[in-house]
């Protein structure tokens, strides 16, 4: 299926009644990594699983592996789709960052400061820029998340409390960014991230506000939450196996080409968002696991000195790209900054 047909409205032959649809029952799976209580599972895939159902009339359904039962670790959620491990796979691009580097130009800070305004802009651009990243999946959306915040276990509100401190950023290609601030850029996938900061590997880890609580619960391991930070995102992708989605009955392909594009990935991006809402409204009431935590807050002058250092070092990521042979790569992240 061409890009148009994944991001485009489509009109379902709807015509045909659904109820009046014969076709066989289908079952498709769906592998996350994350645990069953996450919003991805319990409000996303929830919402994806009924309105497939409904549309077929019962006839296609969705079964949801949480938590890597599928296979562990993140890193291979992509792999796993593109083999037909699960029929779909939810995960992050900036965990196979090779094989997405022009998607993972929304990573670093700029414009956008929520998931909702960066997934809009990332639609409004994918054909021109990002299709051909994709052409090993059928994929059925693509979403943001942002890290407004870092998790810490000391001060990070100022750049010499960010010197040296270990950080772990949503992306390594935002590396030269942490450098620049003077931290210690360190690569780790969310699974770890509370182990690394009660152990003491890491100092601090960009985050989104409801991540202070259940399910990742960093707030137990935190001694500080710091926000007004440059806001960068994580990306993250839903993909069907393309063999699978082939196979699928002309009837049952229709409903998940309808649902795929704008609104699964609206939808992703308000799951996010949601959440993040319900995230500042824990940290600000009584949330036991932030009681602890001290909540600070950049000021305005070492932003401005951070903005600055930041834009210095895009340059420095721009030019990497190019060394890759990606030489527009700070006219799409211009784009996805519109």
């Amino acid at each position: 299926m061409n890009i148009k047909h994944k991001f485009a409205s489509l009109v379902l032959a709807a015509s045909v009644s659904v109820g009046a649809m014969q076709v066989s029952a289908e079952e498709l799976s769906v592998a996350t990594f994350i645990p069953p209580q996450h919003h991805i599972n319990a409000f996303f895939f929830d919402w994806f699983g009924k309105e497939v159902a409904e549309r077929s009339g019962g006839s296609l359904t969705l079964k949801v592996y949480p938590a890597g039962q599928l296979g562990a670790g993140p890193v291979q959620q992509y792999k796993r789709v593109v083999e037909g491990v699960a029929d779909i796979a939810f995960g992050l691009q900036t965990y196979t960052p090779a094989l997405f580097p022009k998607s993972i130009l929304a990573v670093p800070p700029g414009k956008h400061t929520t998931s909702l305004d960066s997934t809009a802009a990332i639609l409004e651009v994918f054909d021109e820029y990002l299709a051909d990243e994709y052409n090993d999946v059928e994929l059925l959306g693509i979403f943001t998340v942002a890290g407004d915040a870092w998790a810490a276990t000391k001060d990070l509100s100022t750049l010499e409390g960010l010197n040296g401190s270990k950080v772990v950023p949503f992306a390594a290609m935002t590396s030269p960014i942490f450098e620049a601030w003077g931290a210690v850029p360190v690569q780790m996938p969310v699974t770890e991230m509370y182990t690394g900061l009660s152990s003491g590997t890491i100092d601090g880890t960009s985050i989104s506000a409801s991540q202070m609580t259940p399910p990742w619960n960093f707030g137990e391991v935190s001694s500080h939450y710091v926000d007004n930070i440059p806001v960068s995102f994580a990306v993250f992708f839903v993909a069907m196996n393309k063999e699978r989605y082939l196979g699928l009955s002309d009837e049952h392909r229709a409903i998940i080409d309808d649902l795929s594009g704008k609104e699964v990935s609206m939808m992703g991006a308000t799951s996010f968002h949601n959440d993040a809402q319900r995230g500042f409204a824990a940290n600000a009431g009584d949330a036991p696991q932030v009681k602890d935590v001290s909540f600070v807050s950049i000021s305005a002058e070492e932003r401005t000195k951070m903005d600055a250092l930041t834009a210095e070092a895009l340059q420095t990521i721009f030019a990497e790209y190019a060394d890759n042979g990606i030489e527009n790569a700070e006219e799409i992240y211009d784009a996805l900054n519109q």
